[in-house]
């Protein structure tokens, strides 16, 4: 049995962050887990917790800190991320990181490498709106999206240092073709010593 291997993804809304996770966890051979999907998943099977996050979010209100981090702590309990995990959503806040931090080292872990997708802007805002267009979006305008990069940038950027502080955020250039930005993020953390799963 190889080490454990701990991974987060972060990048702007429309970086292509959904597609990366699912490629990177089927590269390492680890689940891809996304807060997201865990709400719906929990929401759809009628769970305690997914009353409590629908009740939530039908007021159009965030889901706070206490419940994001039981659920990720439920799901880190789970029998298939003994081989290790990509989280992809969270941890959104410090006091996340702080949580997740707590709880890996109570198991005498910790996450090992942050992949950043590093992407301009304007292309990607660019990305989104043709997206929009193309799925008849049309709350998506240009004003939205810029909103939401710039919100991203606030709200990211701490959780980034706090990494970074620790040695572990890996930027990979997330402009072009899929399979490329695929390849350069194996690349990066083949650097930092993380072979995939053969």
């Amino acid at each position: 049995m190889t080490n454990p291997i701990r991974l987060l993804i972060v990048g702007a809304p429309g970086a292509g962050k959904g597609t990366q996770a699912t490629g990177l966890a089927a590269a390492y051979g680890v689940p891809a887990i996304s807060t997201g999907d865990i709400f719906r998943e929990n929401i759809k099977n009628g769970t305690d917790l997914g009353k409590q996050v629908q009740e939530i979010t039908a007021q159009g209100k965030l889901v706070p800190d206490s419940l994001t981090n039981e659920l990720i702590r439920d799901r880190l309990a789970q029998d298939d991320v003994a081989a290790g995990f990509l989280l992809d959503g969270y941890p959104r806040t410090v006091g996340q990181v702080d949580f997740l931090t707590d709880l890996l080292a109570e198991q005498g872990g910790a996450i090992d490498a942050v992949v950043q997708l590093v992407t301009d802007t304007d292309a990607v805002v660019e990305r989104l709106l043709k997206r929009a267009q193309e799925q008849g979006r049309v709350d998506d305008t240009e004003e939205v999206i810029r909103h939401r990069q710039e919100v991203y940038a606030t709200e990211t950027a701490p959780i980034i240092d706090v990494y970074r502080e620790r040695g572990a955020v890996v930027e990979v250039d997330g402009m072009g073709d899929v399979d490329e930005i695929a390849q350069r993020i194996l690349d990066a953390l083949a650097a930092k010593g993380f072979a995939p799963a053969e």
